[in-house]
């Protein structure tokens, strides 16, 4: 009978446990004769130069194995879940938490709502602390698992509890404190919500937040997006362009000061915040080696960078074809701009760039990372798209090739009649999938 463990989906070809003869189907059990509970028991255990590895087979043997490895190398094993462990749900009922913005009838997997400490180190989710437990804190801190990222959303305690609507959620804060004492490098994020924890209340928490730094490496503040799916739900409202300055007028005062005190610029603007009061994007300097970028902080401002890089290289010649490319409504501006650019450099290509507008989950979402592929269909379908249409990679989700509708790739270039291309998000491979390299 098969021993519990963690099953290997994947074996990588010339690693550690390909010589070892190890296949998928066989269970990690323990290292070292430490039972596996999760992924941060494999990590840390498995950057040790010595181990010893129970093997569970499928025929119910069990084997040990010894390994000399240099410390950081990897056995080359992976998992069929990579948290090696179930996952663990939020609890909270956040008065802008987006999966309750959602319409019925959607994959299940969009509905999950996670909190999970794991997730931060692995994949750079943000967590709120409320559903992490005194093991959770002990183990980051014993295998220095960094960094962690939170949602502060305020560092009001009693604001912060009615925010989320967790009467834990204030007291969760201290948990900051005990990573701060560790040395855990953390980075954060406040949600912006127009009335409840900007103006006043977003100074107090820049300020108590700056307390944290070093450790505490960067906090962006992102506003609060909005979907037309909010019946019943706390009355938001959106931010309007004296708004968005306003909050800038802030962001800017602190980075000032905390840049002259620290040498960082500490709190950060999300990229929507410019466009909204049409202001011009800080410089890269600006953003101390962009660390908040998957949270929207910088992309713009990167993704231009890039593309004069690229293109100050370029030498103009005669090819000669048309293109297509779809974007929301945030960076349609930008992308427009570049894309005459390259139309300059290379007389004889047509670039046609469309602005989507996000019907589906309603039009103050304008991110290109929430449109679906109906609404691309419905605004696309009479339109000049020539030999490919271009995409950003952010509008599906990694490894994936279905739009948030569940329509794919191939239903989209199927109904289209056109090829689709994913691009990257460098500014090279921009200039690349255009100009066709």
């Amino acid at each position: 009978m098969r021993k519990k463990g963690h099953v290997i989906s994947k074996i990588v070809p010339g690693s550690i446990a390909d010589e070892l003869e190890l296949v998928p189907g066989d269970c990690l059990i323990a290292i070292n004769n430490k039972e596996i509970e999760d992924v941060f028991d494999y990590q840390f255990l498995a950057e040790e130069e010595y181990l010893v590895l129970l093997i569970g087979k499928e025929n119910g043997e069990e084997w040990e194995l010894e390994i000399e490895k240099d410390f950081d190398d990897e056995i080359g094993i992976e998992f069929e879940n990579g948290l090696m462990d179930d996952y663990k749900s939020c609890h909270n009922k956040c008065i802008f938490c987006f999966i309750d913005q959602m319409p019925e009838g959607m994959r299940q997997t969009l509905y999950f709502k996670d909190d999970d400490s794991r997730l931060s180190f692995l994949q750079g989710n943000y967590i709120t602390l409320t559903n992490m437990s005194e093991k959770d804190i002990n183990r980051i801190i014993e295998y220095k698992m960094s960094p962690i990222n939170i949602s502060f959303q305020t560092t009001n305690p009693k604001l912060r509890c009615e925010m989320l609507h967790n009467r834990f959620a204030g007291d969760a804060l201290k948990k900051v404190d005990r990573f701060y004492e560790a040395g855990i490098e953390m980075n954060g994020q406040i949600v912006l919500c127009k009335g409840i924890n900007d103006g006043k209340e977003l100074e107090r928490s820049i300020q108590d937040m700056s307390q944290y730094i070093p450790h505490l490496k960067s906090v962006s503040i992102v506003p609060v997006g909005l979907t037309k799916f909010r019946e019943g739900l706390w009355p938001l409202e959106p931010f309007s362009k004296e708004d968005s300055k306003e909050v800038l007028a802030i962001i800017h005062k602190w980075q000032k000061k905390l840049f002259k005190k620290y040498g960082t610029h500490f709190i950060h603007a999300g990229d929507e915040w410019y466009i909204m009061a049409n202001e011009k994007l800080p410089e890269a300097d600006n953003y101390d080696g962009y660390l908040q970028l998957e949270n929207g902080v910088g992309m713009v401002r990167l993704l231009l960078d890039e593309f004069e890089e690229e293109y100050s290289q370029l030498n103009s010649d005669n090819r000669e074809h048309m293109i297509s490319i779809a974007t929301g409504v945030s960076a349609y501006s930008y992308i427009k701009k570049m894309a005459i650019r390259l139309e300059e450099k290379f007389p004889k290509m047509t670039v046609h760039v469309y602005q989507i507008i996000n019907n589906f989950f309603g039009s103050m979402i304008t991110v290109s990372g929430l449109l679906t592929g109906q609404d691309l269909i419905e605004q696309l379908k009479d339109k000049e798209l020539g030999e490919k249409l271009l995409l950003p990679c952010n509008i599906l989700r990694s490894g994936e090739d279905v739009f948030l509708d569940d329509i794919t790739i191939f239903e989209l270039e199927t109904t289209l009649q056109v090829k689709v291309d994913i691009v990257k998000s460098s500014g090279r491979d921009f200039i690349n999938s255009v100009i066709q390299d």
